[in-house]
């Protein structure tokens, strides 16, 4: 096996309690709160795609406590920030094989997806692709999935130009008056005031407790064909490298590239027994949990932890939580969104833009941002592809001197705290 070693459990409590502060529980909430907001998301899809609304609760209940679960625990092993969530491009696909394959072979296919991705992690082929892969092209890669993120926090200044205003404001002059208190949480805090102000209605919210569902996998080759695959590239060539870059991003250097991948198959096949479609280290709340927003560097684990914690219990309670976010305003979570991945959005810019491999950068940037699908693969994936083959073609001069996405040597990182 060429699993990377992680701190393991012993002592955690001792670290925990030395490393615990406002700002990694801060970016914590906030990363678990937006990761919570999600399952709107997917509720409609579910819904768009002709789903049930029992499937479709038993399917976000088992996203929060399945995921949460092991984004509680994981974090811990290694002491770094590796929250648990869902692929979106794999529930978007999901639900649309459901409706032509059935829930059985779809979830089956699930199952196969997470093999392939537990054996490319066993066997140490995904740590080699990330240390061959150009840093830039795969930082300029996130950095254009998450740019999304960024024009939807200014958006709401054309629409909602007060409440925009009041948040953005709120959390600039904590950043420079109140640099102690996470500026996210204060701008939270400050939204919910406007939106109580302004009279958002929540009295509609209802208290319910809901848990997974035990189902069989079945078994086609049609469905493995149509989701099985397509899923395991997803897992392999998107999730993986995505985490890997955001890491780096922040100068994580000793990265478990092939035990990112194995837990994410390892997740994906629990997933296929419990109604849902995967199970893997999410990029999103990875970003905000390992962000400067989130504290000392040695502490940031912390943050993935308690989002993971939030997610936990919050996939019991989703039944009352949909309501809450179903009245809240679109950009109140835009914007908070937008914040939280301000300045890990600028680190990956500077990484990718600031030296080599520049022509491969800008367009696996703007592949990645386009969100194209070729083959019913995301954009993610392709902008690596096509981003590495441009530079072999325009720059190969750089890979005789590049730098890698990972290092071996941890002790080549520089000081963090």
């Amino acid at each position: 096996m060429k699993l990377e070693k992680g701190v393991g459990f012993s002592g955690a409590v001792g670290d925990f309690k030395a490393q615990v502060s406002s700002r990694n529980i801060g970016s914590g909430v906030v990363a678990g709160i937006f990761g919570l907001s999600a399952g709107v998301i997917l509720i409609s899809v579910g819904t768009a795609a002709g789903l049930g609304s029992d499937l479709i609760m038993k399917w976000v209940t088992s996203v929060y406590v399945i995921a949460g679960l092991m984004g509680i625990l994981l974090p811990i092993y290694y002491r770094m920030p590796l929250p648990m969530a869902i692929s979106v491009p794999g529930a978007l696909l999901f639900v649309a094989t459901i409706a032509s394959q059935g829930l059985g072979p779809t979830l089956g296919a699930t199952l196969v997806a997470g093999i392939i991705a537990l054996i490319i992690g066993l066997s140490g082929a995904m740590g080699m692709v990330m240390r061959i892969m150009p840093m830039p092209v795969v930082m300029a890669m996130v950095a254009g999935i998450l740019l999304s993120f960024g024009l939807n926090m200014v958006r709401p200044l054309g629409s909602a130009f007060v409440p925009a205003v009041i948040m953005i404001g709120s959390f600039l002059l904590a950043t420079r008056f109140i640099p102690k208190i996470p500026a996210v949480i204060v701008t939270l805090a400050v939204g919910v005031v406007y939106l109580l102000i302004t009279g958002v209605d929540f009295s509609s919210v209802r208290f319910v407790v809901d848990y997974p569902r035990f189902v069989m996998p079945e078994f086609t080759l049609s469905a493995i064909l149509a989701y099985g695959i397509p899923l395991a590239v997803i897992l392999v060539g998107m999730e993986t490298p995505a985490a890997v870059g955001i890491l780096r991003s922040q100068q994580y250097l000793s990265i478990p590239a092939n035990s990112i991948t194995a837990v994410n198959g390892v997740g994906s096949i629990i997933s296929a027994f419990f109604h849902l479609h995967t199970a893997c280290i999410s990029a999103l709340m990875l970003a905000m949990c390992s962000s400067p927003e989130a504290g000392k560097h040695s502490g940031r684990w912390i943050a993935a932890s308690i989002a993971g914690l939030i997610w936990l219990v919050g996939g019991i309670i989703y039944g009352s939580l949909v309501t809450v976010f179903q009245v809240t305003p679109a950009y109140f979570i835009a914007i908070i969104a937008g914040l939280a991945l301000a300045r890990v959005l600028y680190s990956l810019m500077s990484t990718a833009f600031s030296g080599r491999f520049q022509m491969g950068a800008i367009f696996a940037f703007l592949i990645a941002a386009s969100g194209i699908q070729i083959l019913g693969i995301g954009a993610a994936f392709w902008s690596l592809v096509f981003g590495a083959i441009i530079s072999l073609i325009v720059e190969p001069q750089d890979f005789k001197t590049g730098e890698s996405v990972i290092e071996d040597d941890p002790q080549k990182a520089p000081s963090r705290d």
